[in-house]
């Protein structure tokens, strides 16, 4: 079925005048789809989802039903004291009352509203615009903190449990195809020693979590910089987007995410690995302005580990980057085969940044929360 026909599904007023694809995900297929009547427009996001990732993608319209529509509650009853509006993305039924569509082959299809007027960036742009992705960020968790973490289903079970992606990587290692490569590459073994001798410190949350430390919450899953949306004429954070990955975890893997994809001003697919490196000055705008809305949430335990957080997600995404690799590109799309070791190496680069600037980061850390 054409992405035309997947259009005509959903519930929208007026008839398709184009459908384009757009965004730069690394799991679903994103098209905009504009309908048009004779004297308005409304343009919706359809996607397809990756049923290979999300094996259950009914749960994810489960729960996002119910995480829009607490959130949507929240941000209505404080709209008039806010400074800005702030939004969130609403689910469009298809014209036979679903949440979703399965056309013939089995594809798994939903809409969603668009943030209009608003702009997403792969790379941040100044430092302004980090504090308003720490803005963003912060009242999102703040909405959330309140919901019960088991009242969402886990829908992508181990995902940023680093020691999981540890052991997937063990498998994938012992595989004939892993140790062709280790064998003949150069690159790949030192890749491999990198990750053995951070081994150990895969295991610094869940550990936290385990000892009590650290608690289960709700969280998004995948707040990296271009799933925040800046209002085009205001130039304030009003929305988070990309709500598929929303489950119970550490909000630690949040906050080290964020700040992993937003002070790396190369971006995740720069072809000058040499230039990437950690920035504090983005760093602390972030984190100014996600503090303005968590702190009141954020134990003392939970401040003891947010260096940790930021080292151990950008780690993650590297190991996750180069299993995949090792495994014949089956997770994250690619255009090249060598483009998930490239990530990988990116990334692999950026943690060794955050490595060397420990104690800024900390000083940096220590400076914003205190400011509040």
């Amino acid at each position: 079925m054409t992405p035309v026909k997947i259009a005509e599904q959903f519930e929208v007023a007026g008839h398709l005048a184009s459908i384009r694809p757009t965004g730069s995900g690394n799991v679903n297929d994103t098209y905009l789809a504009v309908f048009r009547t004779h004297f308005s427009e409304e343009r919706i996001i359809i996607q397809r989802v990756n049923s290979h990732v999300f094996a259950q993608p009914e749960w994810i319209m489960e729960n996002l039903s119910i995480l829009t529509n607490h959130c949507h509650k929240q941000l209505q009853v404080e709209s008039d004291a806010a400074d800005r509006i702030w939004q969130l993305p609403r689910i469009v039924p298809c014209r036979n009352g679903q949440d979703y569509f399965r056309d013939e082959n089995g594809d798994f299809w939903r809409a969603l509203t668009l943030i209009a007027s608003a702009t997403s960036y792969d790379i941040a742009q100044s430092a302004e615009h980090a504090r308003e992705v720490g803005t963003v960020l912060g009242l999102f968790h703040r909405l959330i903190s309140t919901m019960n973490p088991l009242s969402l289903r886990d829908t992508l079970p181990g995902f940023h449990e680093t020691p999981k992606y540890l052991e997937q990587y063990d498998v994938v290692l012992k595989s004939e195809g892993a140790q062709e490569l280790l064998e003949s590459s150069m690159e790949v073994r030192t890749i491999t020693k990198f990750i053995e001798e951070r081994r150990e410190f895969a295991y610094v949350l869940e550990n936290a979590l385990a000892a009590g430390e650290l608690e289960t919450r709700l969280i998004h899953g995948d707040p990296k910089v271009s799933n925040i949306m800046i209002d085009d004429d205001t130039f304030k954070g009003t929305s988070i987007i990309d709500l598929d990955t929303a489950k119970p975890g550490l909000i630690h893997y949040d906050f080290g995410d964020a700040l992993r994809s937003l002070c790396n001003r190369q971006g995740e697919e720069t072809k000058d690995i040499g230039k990437v490196s950690f920035d504090l000055v983005l760093c602390e705008a972030f984190v100014r302005g996600y503090m303005g809305f968590a702190k009141d949430f954020l134990t003392a335990n939970d401040k003891k580990y947010l260096y940790d957080s930021i080292r151990l997600i950008t780690f993650e995404l590297g190991l996750r980057f180069f299993q995949d690799y090792l495994a014949g590109n089956v997770y994250f799309k690619v255009k090249l085969p060598e483009q998930n070791l490239h990530r990988a190496k990116i990334q692999f680069k950026l943690c060794e940044s955050i490595e060397t600037r420990k104690r800024q980061i900390q000083e940096v850390l220590l400076s914003a929360i205190d400011g509040q």
